[in-house]
């Protein structure tokens, strides 16, 4: 499904129709121009039902798909065609106005949607060039052929230019848009990651007392002579004992999964535990070696999705890419925050490393080059700071700053 809004088209459509009609009105009234007038407000009358049939379509779907944004813009290119046909061909002033479907096509549609409009938009300009209704301009008023020829050359090459133009700049534009759409959908997966990991937590820690108590109430059931003589009685309690056991086990299991971080940890946490956590999570066979620059115990810092999720992008990238080892340096300024991950194989390459952060750009092929984009628009929107860079041994390093006022809050 496509982003275009139905609603952009019919409001652009009704502002064409609106002046389509004040311009015949003038031409032909104000200026005594003779064109065919009624022809061309017939022509303009189909656009009035086109948009009201579009008005319809909007109140059912508000966004259309690229076929149909395809064959509205096509429609419109086909009506100015013919607007133009009867009032002059391409020698009306107007006729740059056919640019438009084709900048829209350009800035929201796939490549070859907007190759073929581009072409029947050229391929209108051609016919026009030799084949239209001309103005009475007096006899005064003589167009050489040369200025035809290059009117119509410069036309034919403003639609070509104008198209790869806007499609390049929408084209980058469309890839950060669905990068930060993939960073949202991340994200909030890790979200709720995190809140399944904190409900487990809950429920185990919050059963706990009741299914202590019930096995005290049980054992003193069994113990219970004068039940005791009932065999069914001692059956049920037997069952009963037996399905409060399974209850713990289960209980058991919850309070050991992996995804939880237990006790105050979604409240509080050391970034040496979160990269810990990182690591153990992507690692199978790399070694963990963690520098920590800090006086007395190590300060923490209020949990976040953002912080656990960037952390884990940059070392699961960084442990792909080591050989045996990952050094991670940790240094707690006065007021900063310093973490650096490092690699012990080779650098960035030097193609890439004044473009790394940018959507889609990936030390290889296997890659979307999506993951330290996300790391760093989820660092810059807390207020942190990261760069690349390679050190004198030419191994990649990745330095993360953060200010400890925005941590610790």
């Amino acid at each position: 499904m496509n982003t275009i809004l139905l609603s952009n088209l019919i409001k652009i459509r009704w502002i064409a129709i609106f002046g389509q009609f004040i311009a015949i009105f003038f031409v032909f009234f104000i200026l005594n121009i003779q064109i065919p007038f009624y022809e061309t407000l017939i022509i303009v009358l189909f656009s009035l039902i086109i948009n009201f049939y579009s008005y319809i379509e909007e109140r059912k779907n508000k966004t259309i798909s690229n076929i149909k944004a395809f064959l509205y813009l096509l429609f419109d290119t086909l009506q100015l065609g013919i607007l133009l046909f009867l009032t002059g061909g391409i020698i009306n002033p107007f006729s740059i106005l056919i640019l438009a479907p084709v900048i829209t096509s350009a800035s929201y549609l796939p490549a070859l949607l907007t190759v073929i409009l581009s072409f029947i938009s050229i391929i209108i300009i051609i016919i026009l060039s030799f084949y239209f209704i001309p103005l009475n301009l007096g006899n005064n008023f003589i167009l050489p052929d040369i200025y035809n020829f290059g009117l119509v050359a410069s036309l034919i090459i403003t639609v070509i230019f104008i198209a790869i133009y806007a499609y390049i700049f929408a084209s980058s534009s469309r890839k950060i848009s669905n990068a930060l759409s993939v960073s949202k959908l991340q994200i909030l997966n890790q979200k709720k990651i995190t809140e399944v990991g904190s409900l487990s937590a809950a429920t185990a820690h919050e059963l706990g007392t009741p299914l202590n108590t019930i096995f005290l109430i049980i054992n003193d059931l069994i113990k219970d002579k004068n039940l005791n003589k009932d065999q069914n009685i001692t059956k049920d309690i037997l069952l009963l004992k037996s399905q409060a056991e399974r209850c713990k086990e289960i209980l058991q299991k919850l309070s050991k999964n992996p995804l939880k971080l237990k006790d105050k940890f979604l409240d509080k946490v050391k970034i040496s535990d979160l990269i810990k956590i990182n690591f153990d999570k992507f690692n199978k066979t790399k070694k963990l070696n963690l520098i920590e620059n800090f006086e007395n115990n190590e300060p923490e810092i209020i949990f976040k999705d953002e912080i656990m999720y960037a952390f884990g992008n940059i070392i699961q990238n960084a442990i792909r890419y080591s050989e045996d080892n990952v050094l991670v340096e940790l240094i707690y300024q006065k007021k900063n925050v310093l973490i650096k991950i490092e690699n012990d194989k080779s650098g960035f390459p030097k193609d890439i490393l004044d473009k790394l952060g940018e959507p889609y750009i990936s030390k290889n092929s296997e890659g979307m080059g999506l993951g330290i984009f996300i790391a760093k628009n989820l660092i810059e929107n807390m207020g942190g700071n990261i760069k690349f860079y390679n050190s004198k041994e030419n191994t990649a390093v990745v330095e993360i700053s953060y200010d400890k006022s925005i941590l610790m809050i």
